[in-house]
């Protein structure tokens, strides 16, 4: 996946419309004074930064940002004209208005308090032993509040055309493991906020402050038995299939059966445990820890989930340490985008049906479809003149690609949302409902067909997927769109642009984890040991590249950690080259515009795609969570092994942006 920023706002900066009108990359956004072989991503968009302040409801800005101010502005005012259409109950857009028209009632949710979830504090109230708890586990889980563990039904990964419950790791209030074990300063200080913020959390709440301690200790338990984002990137790792009967051997203080009784679903004939040593220390869990430390947990998790739609205090307060002190963003959004942001979640292809209808032109889909066949093309050339592999991978590389399917702008079968009821009641309550109806609708698909139709991102969203159990790659309309795509813009930008991501995007299944599934999305081997061991050697010289890079003094980049989006970016830029030169194969030569020449403007396109400033807390956040590298390192690290990159700039041996050949890792 191409992750990009998900919230976006005005910039400091050269107008918009300037940007536009220059379809891919505007000149005044150089560094003149970087060389280009120097520090290319200081070169292509150092002058924007020099003019560029994160505002202060950001934790990041740049292009995304800018792309999704027109996106957002589209989607307010569809809902607020749902808000005062009013339309015939029970249509979609009665519930988008009403959602909507609740999540802005602000003195509503003042005077509702924390009344709502009165009934759910209730049940918590009566957990006594193991039985009454697996109980309200289940119910937090039905509301989408994964207390203890994570449940859901997903495309089997060894039988792509069967769906299964899948039991993983789960439970904690900090972004991840790390933040409970790590003994250094900075995350003994972070440990330290977020035990100040469940105390003032539950003293709100009417709870006692020394909850904390007894819930961070039961949190740094399931940490200690979780896994290490390292070691989940390997998707055999995380898959065992087990029968009931295998699950309650693996795990025999979980109490399988009355957890599917609360969920009110049948005994499946199999589950995926994502991690059975994690599954084994919470049954130890359910059964030694005392009911009223369970009470305690289960009720700073509801809360915690609950907060954006509480009272103000609550929802200040949640901000100020998950916005604030872990990624340094010092302003919440405005309340209209915050409560947009919810409906996106919730009633997400209900709003992108307006959406489309308004932003998306035909044509546009078009354009990328022939694109992506160009990049497929060359997808398949390359595949064909692998030196190091052998040719029985090679057919079934081959077969893959040919196998992968493409969803551009919109879904062709929209989501129904006739069981999600939305009324204008307290907010919280429908932000309850929309993740009820969502693990509902998924509970949903056991033992049924698996729908090809489904997208897993709304059409307005500004980024891209690849599914490997699916084998497709995925386009909302919501990227396609200027700078990252312009169906009138230069086909050299374009390609840099858009057309990087569509390699990307196929590239993925190919990277170090997509490449172990097969041409129908199965996690099965189709490598011979000899062409295994060729890819687990190119891919380490990418890993060694990456740990090398700091975003800031003394903080290095985790390359196993990064390493699928890593090999993405750069298979993403040699395949999009390929298909660029195959574009112009019959078209009159471009020649250079505002003094680029088709090369140079085709990665300076590329570099305008990760023009982006990021605060300091949240680099350190996402060094430790996010499997994609930060946007300097994902322009000068796959640059870098180019050699077309080389002769656009003219860059020389010894030049930083030009890696010792022995050094460049060249997979696909």
């Amino acid at each position: 996946m191409k992750t990009r920023s998900a919230c976006l706002v005005l910039a400091l900066m050269a107008p918009l419309s300037a940007q536009v009108a220059y379809k891919g990359f505007n000149p005044a956004n150089l560094d003149p004074t970087v060389k280009p072989c120097q520090d290319f991503f200081q070169y292509a968009v150092g002058g924007w930064a020099k003019h560029t302040a994160i505002p202060a409801e950001y934790e990041r800005y740049g292009v995304d940002q800018e792309i999704d101010t027109r996106t957002h502005q589209i989607l307010r005012e569809i809902m607020e004209s749902a808000a005062a259409a009013k339309a015939a109950p029970g249509s979609e857009t009665r519930k988008v208005g009403d959602f909507y028209a609740s999540g802005m009632d602000e003195a509503g949710i003042e005077a509702a308090g924390l009344k709502p979830l009165a009934p759910l504090f209730a049940r918590i109230d009566g957990v006594k032993d193991s039985a009454s708890l697996v109980a309200v586990l289940a119910d937090l889980h039905r509301l989408g509040a994964f207390a203890g563990f994570y449940v859901g039904v997903e495309q089997d990964d060894k039988e792509s055309s069967r769906y299964s419950m899948v039991l993983a790791q789960g439970g904690l209030g900090l972004p991840d493991r790390d933040y409970y074990l790590k003994n250094d300063p900075k995350s003994k200080e972070l440990l330290a906020a977020y035990r100040a913020h469940v105390a003032k959390m539950m003293t709100m709440a009417g709870f006692q402050a020394g909850d904390a301690d007894r819930i961070l200790d039961l949190e740094t338990r399931l940490a200690k038995a979780s896994m290490t984002r390292v070691e989940q990137r390997d998707p055999n790792t995380v898959y065992h299939a087990m029968t009931p009967a295998q699950l309650k051997a693996a795990a025999p203080g979980f109490p399988t059966e009355l957890y599917l009784k609360g969920l009110a679903v049948p005994a499946p004939d199999r589950f995926v445990v994502r991690q059975p040593a994690f599954m084994a220390e919470l049954g130890r869990m359910i059964q030694e820890v005392p009911a009223d430390q369970w009470r305690t947990y289960l009720r700073w998790t509801l809360l915690n989930d609950a907060a954006s739609g509480l009272p103000k205090a609550f929802e200040q307060a949640s901000f100020a340490f998950y916005g604030t002190k872990l990624q340094g963003t010092t302003a919440q959004h405005p309340r209209w985008k915050r409560v947009m942001f919810a409906a996106d979640r919730g009633l997400g292809e209900a709003l992108g049906k307006l959406y489309v209808q308004r932003a998306f032109p035909a044509s546009s889909k078009a354009k990328v479809l022939e694109m992506v066949e160009n990049l497929r093309t060359a997808l398949k050339a390359r595949i064909d003149g692998l030196a190091w592999m052998s040719g029985p991978t090679k057919a079934k590389a081959r077969q893959k690609l040919a196998a992968m399917r493409v969803k551009i702008g919109y879904p062709d079968v929209w989501r129904d949302y006739t069981q999600l009821e939305v009324k204008r009641q307290p907010y919280v309550l429908n932000l309850l409902e929309a993740r009820r109806f969502e693990f509902q609708r998924r509970l949903a698909k056991l033992g049924g067909p698996i729908d090809r139709n489904e997208w897993s991102m709304t059409p307005q969203t500004n980024n891209a997927y690849y599914s490997p159990t699916m084998n497709e790659i995925v386009f909302p309309a919501g990227i396609l769109q200027p700078p990252y795509f312009d169906a009138t813009a230069d086909d050299a930008v374009n390609y840099g642009n858009i057309g990087a991501t569509i390699g990307h995007e196929m590239t993925h299944g190919f990277d170090d984890e997509g490449r172990q599934f097969d041409a129908d999305g199965n996690l099965k081997s189709w490598w011979t040991p000899a062409d295994e061991k060729a890819y687990n050697e190119r891919a380490e010289l990418v890993v060694k590249q990456f740990d090398a890079f700091e975003p800031l003094p003394g903080l290095h980049l985790n390359g196993k950690l990064t390493l699928g989006e890593n090999i993405a970016d750069l298979g993403g830029l040699k395949l999009a080259w390929d298909a660029w030169k195959l574009s112009q194969k019959g078209k009159p030569p471009v020649g250079k515009i505002e003094g680029f020449t088709p090369g140079q403007r085709f990665f300076l396109g590329y570099a305008e795609t990760w023009r982006t400033l990021t605060r300091e807390e949240a680099t350190r956040l996402r060094a430790v969570t996010d499997p994609h590298s930060p946007a300097k390192f994902r322009v000068n690290g796959p640059l870098s092994n180019l050699p077309e990159f080389y002769e656009a700039f003219g860059c020389q041996d010894g030049d930083p942006m030009k890696r010792p050949e022995k050094d460049r890792p060249a997979i696909w």
